[in-house]
């Protein structure tokens, strides 16, 4: 009898089940060896099926990140606010140095002159045009000496300084001949005079400051020389002269010494000159000449050509009396004691000193010294009648803040500054990685855009340079980089400066000093970052707008989220721009952002875009 748990019907058909599975097994691989041979119809089917599901349908799907773009979290929010061309008076419209503010300001020391900001309310928020028949500038170095005409329409210095050889008029361009106020046959053989006496071909002296430039004709030519020269100048009745030495490739800012720091730190400069600058270096008892020597690096040195040097020849140019040009003579020659400088030349024209490259033979008892730590502290800082100390040295040989290595190896050099641990956050070892990332970020950007490192690109900005890292990787002699330290940032400008590398203090909540058009690429790393919670995303786009020639080029490389609301203000701005991964992968959420600004002109020409 069977159990209930074991029928005897089970017995019986197990052997069954197992024969049926092993008959299903035979058929089916008769059935796959027939298919492959050819006389099935399986892989004309399976192969119709692959053709009709191919992968390449997925190629115009976007995998940037759109979750700040969800209109549950900003329902209230347009996707882009379109910005409106600004009226063409504005071409040329300089923000904190505009005509009409400044003249509200006292003259005194030269007040009204200074950076003069709008208020919020009256901000510009639209686009400033270029001028009609604006075109691309000519490439360095033909643009030394060329500038078009359309794109600086202002004729005047070629009349005021048509003897002095600094501009000529010829049809639709303007010729520079590298003349000067005191070097009328020309820059290159001033600038030989002053070699005889300073070593300008070595690579001792790499950065310059030329203080009063008029068209930056000095900081032009000694480029050839691998000498690097801020150039500035006022906006004032000769005018656009640092819009002429933009436009032609060369280094400048508006600017003046006033009553405000100049904003650079100390010890910057290995040379610093005034050709018939018109600064009263001994008015305010010597606080001009101070805040040159401020600036001025150990062992640096400063030219004079003009009033008062060669005052016997010139008296009567001037205007002046001999009485009181030999003692102005007489006050800067014991200001420039004070200091700690020593005359090295005097001929003709021309007067060369050089600041002592430490205090130990200086004498200085009497002398109102500054806090040296509040020395880089300068920006809107009012300037005093006091006198920057040298670092301290262990011995009469020594170099106050360290010694320079000549250029180019200055370049990727520790500075001393560095070395000294004077900077926070900055170790040698930090900056020697520091350099190589911004090697490799480089490397990444020209596999982007491979006209970066060329002429197409001569005037280049680093809005957030921090070591310089940036610029001293794109070095070239095929354009020059200044070097942004936001104010609120890391201070790190002497670091760059002691790399032989060119910059300036800057707060990007207000406009930059100089011209709409002056730069043909933008570099943005971490910026937005840093001014998330400090001004308008919007306001600090307008400006690069502003300051960005047509067809120029902005890379900004920050967070997804950051560059996701910078993209959305450019989608209303005339740029077309291009999400790029990091070049670590799609895995890194710090991202690249290339945008390109559309050419278009005042009073509706435009050939890349139209009016909305």
């Amino acid at each position: 009898m069977g159990s209930k748990h074991n029928p005897p019907g089970n017995r019986s058909r197990h052997p069954l089940s197992i024969f049926a599975v092993i008959g299903l097994c035979c058929f089916f691989y008769l059935l796959g060896a027939w298919q492959k041979s050819g006389f099935g119809k399986g892989d004309s089917i399976a192969l119709e099926v692959t053709k009709q599901t191919d992968c390449n349908i997925f190629t115009d799907l976007n995998f940037e990140s759109h979750h700040n773009d969800v209109e549950i979290v900003e329902p209230a929010k347009p996707k882009a606010k379109v910005f409106k061309p600004c009226d063409v008076k504005y071409t040329d419209y300089t923000p904190c140095q505009e005509q009409d503010r400044a003249m509200k300001f006292p003259r005194e020391n030269m007040i009204y002159r200074d950076r003069h900001c709008p208020p919020e309310e009256e901000k510009l928020h639209c686009l400033i045009p270029a001028p009609k028949g604006y075109v691309s500038p000519f490439p360095w170095p033909k643009s030394r000496d060329y500038v078009h005409y359309a794109n600086v329409p202002y004729k005047s210095l070629t009349v005021e300084k048509a003897v002095q050889n600094w501009v000529q008029y010829q049809g639709n361009v303007f010729k520079f001949p590298g003349g000067g106020t005191m070097f009328p046959q020309g820059a290159d053989a001033y600038i030989d005079e002053l070699a005889t006496v300073i070593p300008i071909k070595d690579g001792s002296i790499r950065t310059a400051l030329d203080t009063g430039c008029g068209v930056a004709s000095w900081g032009a030519y000694l480029l050839k020389r691998n000498v690097l020269t801020m150039s500035f100048a006022p906006r004032d009745n000769h005018e656009a002269q640092v819009q002429f030495a933009l436009e032609r490739g060369v280094p400048a800012v508006i600017g003046v010494l006033g009553t405000i720091h100049l904003p650079y730190p100390t010890r910057a400069f290995d040379m610093a000159q005034c050709s018939r600058c018109l600064i009263p270096w001994t008015s305010n008892d010597g606080m001009y000449l101070m805040e040159v020597d401020r600036v001025l690096r150990p062992g640096g040195y400063w030219i004079l050509s003009g009033p008062p040097i060669n005052w016997k020849t010139y008296y009567q140019t001037w205007k002046r009396s001999k009485e009181d040009l030999q003692a102005e003579q007489r006050k800067i020659e014991m200001l420039a004691k004070q200091l700690c400088w020593e005359k090295k030349y005097e001929k003709g024209d021309i007067a060369i000193w050089r600041k002592r490259v430490n205090d130990k033979s200086c004498k200085r008892k009497s002398a109102n010294i500054c806090k040296l730590r509040e020395a880089d502290d300068v920006w809107y800082k009012e300037m005093d009648t006091c006198i920057t100390p040298y670092p301290e040295v262990n011995n009469a040989n020594e170099v106050a803040g360290g010694e320079l290595k000549k250029f180019p190896a200055r370049l990727f050099a520790v500075p001393p500054r560095v070395a000294k641990g004077l900077v926070d956050g900055v170790s040698i070892k930090s900056y020697e990685e520091d350099n190589k990332l911004w090697k490799k970020h480089v490397n990444a950007y020209k596999k982007i855009n491979s006209l970066i490192g060329t002429t197409r690109y001569r005037n280049v900005m680093d809005m957030n340079a921090g070591v310089g890292g940036f610029a001293a990787a794109l070095e070239s002699p095929k354009s020059w980089v200044m070097n942004v330290v936001p104010t609120i940032a890391e201070n790190t400008l002497g670091v760059i400066y002691e790399r032989g590398l060119i910059g300036i203090y800057h707060d990007w909540c207000e406009g930059f000093s100089t011209y709409p058009r002056s730069y043909d690429l933008i570099h943005a790393s971490g910026v937005f970052s840093l001014y998330q919670d400090k001004c308008k995303f919007e306001d600090i786009l307008l400006e690069m707008d502003r300051i960005l020639r047509p067809e120029g080029t902005v890379i900004f490389r920050d967070d997804v989220d950051v560059l996701n609301e910078v993209r959305k203000i450019t989608g209303g701005m005339r740029w077309d721009t291009k999400m790029v991964d990091h070049e670590d992968g799609p895995l890194v959420p710090q991202k690249i952002l290339v945008a390109v600004k559309q050419y278009w002109i005042g009073g509706g020409g435009n050939s890349t875009s139209t009016d909305e």
